[in-house]
């Protein structure tokens, strides 16, 4: 088996390559050969070049993590964020077409407006805020219903920009650390995305699915296990609202983006960790 990741360089795609060789070396009989494509080599914005990777490799499933995640940059470029996340899709779909291939799509909870008091279910109507979320939900239309699309939130790991590097950077200087209170979601480490990112597609398992770490919290508080866990102060955290952040963010996000992983859930499916204990890992990592 062959299998293309495009983003490779990036928090995700780096974890679901590192998941995918894991299980390489352990499968003698069926191996897997694992094509990893980050920005350098993949631009999915250039159709040519992606028809021309893909066509070259030939993968029997690609896991298509390259976006353009920077939410507020994508205010001021919503050329750039249609570009790589709803036309980079649509060339990865009509490559993996060419090909055969079975593709894996990573989405986001930002497709959501978060009016709704609940978690949001796979079967829930997207109402995106944000240019970001707007481009990330165009490239959900581009992917066939046969493939698989994964919506995902708060990212977090020990590689890339993500919010648990960010807590620990910002408990070096001195003064207390101000965290919005009023935004509510569900943490998901990197590495346990990548792994049922992996399962799903080389099962290649159609629909769509909402994978999260168990739980849900605020920004005020996902900063505060972060310190906790680290060792570090706590109490140095206040809560704050969005509307006393400053400088102000220039994309809208959803008050409540938590995501319920109902597909999993109701198919008798492994669903993923309390958020609180797959973090820990995290940060024994990053300190």
């Amino acid at each position: 088996m062959r299998v293309l990741v495009t983003g490779a360089g990036g928090q995700v795609g780096a974890a679901v390559v590192r998941r995918l060789h894991e299980l390489a070396a352990g499968r003698r009989r069926d191996p897997v050969e694992v094509v990893a494509a980050d920005h350098g080599l993949l631009e999915v914005g250039l159709r040519d070049r992606v028809l021309s990777l893909v066509a070259g490799s030939e993968p029997d499933v690609i896991f298509h993590a390259a976006a353009w995640t920077a939410v507020d940059a994508c205010e001021d470029d919503p050329d750039r964020a249609f570009r790589v996340n709803a036309l980079g899709t649509r060339h990865v779909a009509e490559a993996a077409r060419l090909v055969g291939a079975h593709l894996v799509y990573v989405s986001t909870d930002y497709v959501f407006d978060g009016r709704l008091a609940r978690p949001y279910a796979e079967w829930d109507e997207p109402n995106p805020l944000s240019v970001y979320g707007r481009s990330k939900r165009a490239g959900e239309l581009e992917v066939d219903p046969a493939w698989t699309t994964l919506r995902t939130s708060w990212v977090v790991g020990t590689e890339g920009t993500n919010m648990a590097r960010t807590v620990l950077r910002l408990a070096r200087s001195e003064g207390p650390l101000r965290f919005v209170d009023d935004q509510r979601g569900s943490p998901t480490v990197a590495t346990d995305l990548a792994c049922k990112m992996v399962e799903l597609g080389l099962a290649r398992r159609p629909g769509l699915f909402h994978v999260t770490n168990a739980g849900e919290t605020t920004w005020f508080g996902f900063a505060c296990e972060v310190l906790r866990l680290a060792g570090l102060d706590a109490s140095r955290v206040e809560p704050i609202t969005t509307a006393e952040l400053e400088p102000p963010r220039r994309a809208p996000r959803p008050a409540n983006s938590v995501l319920d992983n109902a597909a999993l859930r109701l198919s008798g499916d492994g669903l993923l960790p309390p958020w609180q204990e797959s973090l820990e890992a995290v940060v024994g990592e990053l300190v």
